[in-house]
């Protein structure tokens, strides 16, 4: 108890909503941003910027209906403009009256941004810093100061950059933050620098806000930490314009499972927290309908993936062979692939994971490894498609059951051209007839491309299993093209969830990429009917069980 008091606190300060938002193809909603808000809250983050209120109308909204959070809720914007005072700046007007509890002032720390972004002259810049937190301060609002380009300007002028961040200190700003807004400071740079200025300002007040364009926006960050700040900026997923910024989803679970940082630091975010990241990682990414990074550190689907046969017998001998933290700590799993470089080992952990016990001495076990290598020749691959692979397993095994046939299947393209050489319209009509316990069923359907025609009609009317299925939607397709030109084969997956946010993948194979489709389709519709039929006799033995309930 008494070394957990020892411990400094770290500060974690997300701006998602704001730097988040300036992601190509990322845009906000209104309920985008509460429920994202909501999440970040829940695990822990001490500060939530909202985004910059006057601005833009989402964001005077939101900060007009300002959610109900445990952390402090802080604006972002610009210190009172050259020419202006901070009486008569809207920009700053708009910050001062918002219901933040914090407000994080951009101020430029690089005498050449100065003069050439700003037109203005350093002492009118230093001048606008100190008003404009003076002015928040007098209101009552905790201050934050993001020294813009502080870095290349302390390489540039230290003597000016650390001009700017003593006047924001001097003023009474809670925390300077130190910005590689181009993202070119290397981390040795970082640490160098950030221990010259808490030389001059109590590292309790500096913060580090890092941009990913070398790829080192996480290890930037951790290194401003050893030299001395103790606020970290940054935004889940790594979510920011151009590279992204400094990635939460990241440095959480390293400031926590690290000891060189675990055993000095304690931050907002608690152990039974962190089982939640991989949850609300791959939450926010569905919000914003994006596939996970499958290569995440930590959180994503490969952070606890192993291939090759011999590391995967290692891994199940003793998992710290290969993995440097456990996957629950992060709620993630532990997944031991299937491919072509498999053993026995790989398709027993496997199977195993899917809920399969085999003894690793089964026969079956050996002729199951024979067909996975014989597939993946064919171009198969089910490292990424753990559905498909569950449904081979028990075809093998002899315990997949049959819910229907396809008979055949057609689609075809329209495109309705204009007289100016452009188009007009453009659809795709699918009919799929099926077999359901001998009765033939034909369902036709149009979508806005051929694949989702043929998802559409697939799942239109399977008879008695339609229920299983109602509740089915498509959310991710990747196609990939290999072995040659024109003549090439073509590798399909999709991705596919339910009502409860169960989540699976199928893949297919074909020389037509509307056939791999389809192929990929029915394998995740016999992988839905399977799973939910097996659940449902569960379900129903347990209800049967005058045992069931009673311990």
């Amino acid at each position: 108890m008494a070394k957990d008091r020892a411990k400094e606190r770290l500060t974690l300060y997300d701006t998602t909503l704001r730097d988040g938002a300036q992601t190509t193809g990322v845009d906000f909603s209104l309920d985008d941003k509460r429920q994202i808000a909501a999440m970040l809250d829940e695990i822990g983050i001490d500060y939530i910027e909202g985004g910059y209120p006057g601005a833009n109308p989402l964001d005077t909204e939101f900060f007009a209906q300002r959610p109900n959070l445990r952390a402090r809720f802080a604006a972002f914007g610009m210190t009172r403009r050259q020419g202006r005072s901070v009486e008569n700046d809207p920009g700053v007007a708009a910050l001062l009256d918002s219901s933040a509890d914090a407000i994080t002032f951009v101020a430029k720390s690089w005498d050449f941004q100065v003069r050439v972004a700003l037109r203005s002259t350093e002492e009118d810049n230093l001048a606008s810093v100190t008003q404009s937190v003076n002015a928040a301060v007098a209101r009552g609002k905790e201050v934050a100061v993001d020294c813009e380009h502080f870095f290349d300007g302390f390489k540039a002028n230290p003597d000016y950059a650390l001009a700017c961040a003593r006047a924001a200190h001097a003023a009474g700003a809670r925390w300077i933050v130190l910005c590689d807004t181009n993202g070119g400071t290397l981390p040795h740079e970082v640490e160098r620098i950030v221990a010259e200025v808490v030389k001059q300002i109590p590292g309790d007040r500096v913060g580090v806000h890092c941009h990913d364009d070398t790829g080192q926006a996480v290890a930037n960050s951790l290194a401003a930490v050893r030299a001395g700040a103790r606020q970290i900026q940054g935004t889940l997923n790594g979510l920011g314009e151009r590279c992204g910024n400094a990635n939460l989803t990241t440095i959480i679970p390293t400031l926590l499972l690290k000891s060189e940082f675990s055993e000095r630091f304690e931050i907002g975010v608690t152990q039974e927290k962190l089982t939640h990241l991989t949850r609300v990682s791959h939450a926010l990414d569905e919000l914003l309908n994006r596939a996970p990074n499958r290569h995440a550190p930590y959180v994503g689907a490969s952070a606890f993936a192993t291939k090759a046969g011999i590391h995967a017998s290692a891994v199940l001998t003793d998992p710290r062979t290969y993995e440097h933290v456990t996957p629950d700590s992060v709620g993630n799993v532990r997944r031991v692939l299937v491919s072509d470089q498999a053993g026995r080992s790989n398709i027993a952990a496997e199977l195993g994971r899917l809920g399969v016990v085999l003894d690793k001495d089964d026969p079956r076990l050996a002729r199951l490894l024979d067909e996975v290598k014989e597939k993946e020749a064919q171009g198969y691959a089910y490292e990424g498609a753990d559905a498909s692979f569950f449904l081979l397993a028990k075809r093998v095994l002899g315990e997949a059951p049959h819910f229907f046939d396809i008979e055949r299947y057609s689609v075809a393209v329209d495109r309705r051209f204009a007289r100016n050489g452009g188009f007009e319209d453009q659809g795709a009509e699918a009919i799929v007839k099926i077999n359901v316990d001998g009765e033939s069923r034909i369902s036709a359907a149009e979508g806005n491309g051929p694949v989702n025609a043929l998802d559409l009609a697939l799942r239109k009317d399977l008879g008695a299993y339609q229920r299983f299925i109602d509740d089915v939607r498509l959310v991710d397709y990747r196609v990939r093209v290999f072995q040659g030109g024109t003549d090439a084969v073509t590798r399909v997956l999709v991705e596919c969830a339910d009502g409860e946010g169960e989540r699976w993948s199928t893949v297919g194979v074909s020389a037509n990429v509307i056939d791999a489709s389809f192929e990929a389709l029915v394998d995740a519709i016999n992988y839905k009917l399977l799973v939910s039929v097996e659940r449902e006799k569960t379900d129903s033995k347990n209800l049967r069980d005058p045992l069931w309930g009673s311990f």
